[in-house]
């Protein structure tokens, strides 16, 4: 963030600002624009800490919630036919949590990618690193995913098991069989959720937000739209286990109207109501796109779907439809769409967006 500090008025400012006056009367109004400027940019920043910190503590409330539900370590541990009142629970409060992690997701990612990795990463990603033997620890695979992996142990689709257990240190998921492994599931990998989301929230609390970061956290969370429905068509998409994957696009969607909107009152100050205009046309677009689709999964994918050549079928179907306004809106050659509007935005700040 910019700051624009203002000294004592001494005796010498005044000197400086009388010799000033020739230079400046003439450019008042411009004068005036440029503190109206930097009051909006430090209000824009005021505001969004206020939305991250919001999510944050709906993400920390959520994840406490999640382990208070866990069933009670016993013998033959829990699974989702004989405690199915406490997974419905659990897998509840998880996607709260995933909810209020998706809103924010592109800010975290940019401020604290170690802790965004230990909480977001997928089932892939952690074994590029490593096998894990040990679903319920809190090492290796942990965070949202790794949860989600054993509360939905018995309905992974096909093509997701197809796609991990072809992965170097795959381990088939389950449900705790035993107490140790319960105790380790509620004790171990909760409870790492619970302390990194409590590391962020207080890692926050005094951090000098940027607002070119936070900006371009947003856009990027957009453009990261397409990567969400692509990685559908092999098994690969984020919350595969919950078919939860629309969800969290529609959770992003929100998440970036919300910090956008705390950009607008500096876009105005900038003439920036016709972008502003163009940007909510294209979050309406899309918007409509997610609403016409039920629950919380991806439309099936077509068989045989190619998206680097697709037929006119395929692109006729939910999900090619879909695929095929997604594609436009992050394309920043496209200079109707979202993420070449939001760009123009950026530029109208005068502030960097990321490539």
């Amino acid at each position: 963030m910019r700051i624009h500090a203002i000294p004592p008025f001494t005796t010498l400012s005044l000197v400086v600002v009388v010799s000033a006056v020739v230079g400046c009367a003439t450019l008042l109004v411009g004068c005036a624009e440029t503190d109206d400027s930097a009051d909006a940019e430090a209000e824009t920043v005021d505001a969004v800490k206020r939305i991250v910190a919001t999510d944050l503590e709906a993400l920390h409330a959520a994840a406490v919630a999640l382990q208070a539900a866990a069933p009670a370590p016993d013998a033959d541990g829990w699974n989702a036919t004989d405690d199915a009142a406490a997974v419905d629970e659990m897998r509840r409060h998880w996607s709260d949590a995933r909810n209020a992690y998706e809103r924010i997701e592109g800010a975290i990612a940019v401020l604290f990618p170690d802790l965004d990795a230990s909480t977001d990463e997928r089932y892939d990603g952690f074994l590029a690193e490593g096998p894990d033997d040990d679903l319920f620890d809190d090492e290796g695979v942990t965070g949202v995913h790794g949860i989600e992996r054993i509360l939905w142990a018995d309905a992974h689709p096909a093509s997701t098991i197809a796609f991990e257990s072809a992965i170097p240190g795959y381990t088939a998921a389950a449900y705790p069989a035993d107490a140790a492994q319960a105790t380790a599931f509620r004790d171990a990998l909760l409870q790492r959720l619970v302390d990194d989301i409590a590391l962020m929230q207080t890692s926050f609390e005094p951090l000098a937000l940027d607002a070119a970061a936070a900006y371009g956290g947003v856009l990027g969370s957009m453009s990261e739209q397409i990567e969400k429905i692509e990685l559908a068509a092999t098994g690969e998409d984020e919350s595969r286990y919950a078919q939860h994957t629309l969800a969290d696009m529609r959770a992003n969607l929100e998440g970036g109207r919300l910090i956008f909107a705390a950009f607008e009152p500096w876009l105005e100050e900038e003439n920036g109501d016709a972008v502003i205009a163009d940007v909510h046309a294209r979050f309406d677009a899309v918007q409509a796109a997610y609403d016409a689709l039920p629950g919380t999964a991806l439309p099936a994918i077509p068989e045989g779907w190619n998206p680097d050549a697709p037929d006119a079928d395929d692109l006729a179907t939910p999900y090619g439809t879909l695929w095929s306004l997604l594609v436009d809106e992050v394309d920043p050659e496209q200079q109707d769409r979202m993420v070449s509007r939001m760009s123009e935005a950026a530029d109208l700040l005068d502030i960097p967006v990321l490539p």
